[in-house]
């Protein structure tokens, strides 16, 4: 009998694996398709690819004022060339990973293009696809996830994220049911390449997730693009088909309205993979399209554990391989360390991209009522000026009593960069007067992060001033130190 078998390979599986391997444990790693996961064949890396493609054509209306003269039409999207582009790079990032042998050097039994796995009973896993029977006395859990579909009429001719990559051609208009993260990606990717674009929301706000500045951010910077934001909605009632196009029908209050588009693209959330694995037969209890787990990750049946999308916890790459790493401790060692997702930059890659990292501001106030925020402008910093990009704004979010930083969010170019830098801050246990004396380099866009918060340290008087200098309520400048 094994000591553990792990379902799953994409990121999180992984992971597992070669924690459980170095403490020594003898690893299965059972994958139904390619190893990778959703993260490498069909989320983030592939959608990184058309929002590289969506860059550049934005960039390409810049040329003018750099005069770099393109001498003919703007350029034009050719989209299953793009396609195979995207294919090609999943291909590389399979080839750079080289996921199954260094699985195998690290001493880890892996089960690829094995079919669906199904639990016999608590220690029995059988591979459909292979007609096999596993043992084991632990298990990890970490099959991921996929798009959400509502159920309504007409409800099939609508896309999900994953269907975007079987499209033969870009449509000329398209309809985004869903304004969180990855809704808002594709459409702002999809207005990029000249797609007439709508978001549409049951949520008051886009992105409602985020601080309400970012969220406030992000929605005017697509309306002054032209994407329709429609917010409050009471639902999707149906679909209809009509000639080449489609007919959406949803509420608003209680009035029912109509758009007509040619393409509807559902990004309405992500369930786990929990289809198949017969998870009753092994006493592991799901709610509402999710494993249910304990602060170890440990689910109801107490030998087996999970990690990443399957537990509807904190659905990221990067959350994904810590939770997978505490998983396989406590499965490999006995459940000893709690997970917590405490610092976890986050962001997407919209025009303009936005980020955030700790508390928004309403769950700062929560905790402590007289926090304090700083809020810098991209236009005041000299690298947007340069590049032709003022749009946005860095805040910092700050402890009045400790000067400890709470949280950070970020719009604007290069975003998910910049706030790294905040995260790190943060995971050092960094007050803003430490952060406020880094040497940033010059001229970058992470420097509005030091313009921020040497910001912040005037606000905290941390700096002595003359009172009639205090009195003009200058913001720092780029380039300037106080001593």
């Amino acid at each position: 009998m094994t000591d553990l078998i792990i379902i799953g390979g994409g990121p999180a599986g992984v992971t597992a694996a070669l924690r459980a391997r170095e403490l020594g444990a003898t690893v299965t790693l059972v994958e139904r398709g390619r190893l990778g996961g959703t993260c490498t064949n069909d989320g983030c890396a592939p959608t990184r690819v058309l929002a590289k493609a969506a860059r550049l054509a934005r960039e390409a209306g810049q040329f003018d004022e750099y005069a770099l003269n393109l001498r003919g039409e703007p350029p034009a999207v050719d989209f299953p060339e793009l396609l195979k582009r995207v294919q090609g790079t999943i291909y590389r990032l399979q080839e750079k990973k080289q996921l199954i042998s260094h699985l195998r050097e690290a001493g880890v039994t892996v089960l690829a293009e094995s079919g669906e796995a199904q639990f016999v009973d608590a220690h029995t896993l059988a591979l459909r696809g292979m007609g096999e029977t596993l043992r084991a006395d632990q298990f990890i859990l970490c099959v991921g996830g996929h798009a959400r579909r509502l159920s309504f009429p007409g409800s099939e001719y609508a896309l999900t994220h994953s269907d975007v990559w079987s499209l033969r051609a870009l449509p000329r208009s398209v309809a985004v049911v869903g304004g969180a993260a990855t809704g808002c990606q594709l459409a702002s990717i999809f207005d990029s390449f000249g797609v007439h674009t709508s978001i549409l929301d049951l949520a008051s706000r886009i992105l409602p997730a985020e601080d309400e500045s970012v969220s406030g951010a992000v929605a005017d910077a697509f309306r002054d693009r032209g994407i329709g934001i429609v917010t409050g909605i009471g639902g999707v009632q149906r679909i209809e088909k009509i000639g080449l196009g489609l007919r959406l029908h949803y509420r608003i209050g209680d009035d029912s309205r109509a758009l007509e588009v040619e393409t509807v693209i559902l990004a309405t959330g992500w369930v786990g993979n929990l289809e198949g694995l017969n998870l009753a037969a092994a006493n592991v209890q799901t709610e509402r399209g999710y494993v249910v787990v304990d602060d170890y990750l440990r689910t109801t049946a107490p030998h087996i554990f999970a990690a990443g999308d399957i537990t509807g916890r904190m659905m990221l790459v990067q959350s994904a391989g810590y939770e997978a790493r505490a998983a396989a401790e406590n499965a490999v060692r006995g459940p000893s360390r709690k997970y917590e997702h405490r610092i976890v930059p986050h962001g997407g890659f919209t025009d303009p991209e936005y980020a955030s990292v700790g508390l928004n501001e309403s769950e700062a106030r929560a905790l402590e009522p007289d926090c304090l925020t700083a809020r810098v402008p991209y236009a005041d910093l000299d690298r947007a000026v340069i590049d032709g990009r003022p749009e946005g704004f860095c805040k910092l979010i700050v402890s009045r009593a400790t000067h400890y930083l709470l949280g950070a969010h970020v719009v604007g170019e290069q975003a998910v960069e910049v706030v790294q830098l905040v995260a790190a801050g943060m995971a050092a246990s960094m007050r803003v007067e430490q952060l406020a004396e880094l040497e940033l380099a010059y001229p970058t866009f992470t420097a509005i992060v030091g313009m921020a918060a040497r910001q912040m340290v005037r606000e905290l008087n941390l700096v002595p001033l003359a009172l009639q200098w205090r009195a003009l309520g200058r913001r720092a400048a780029e380039w300037e130190r106080e001593e």
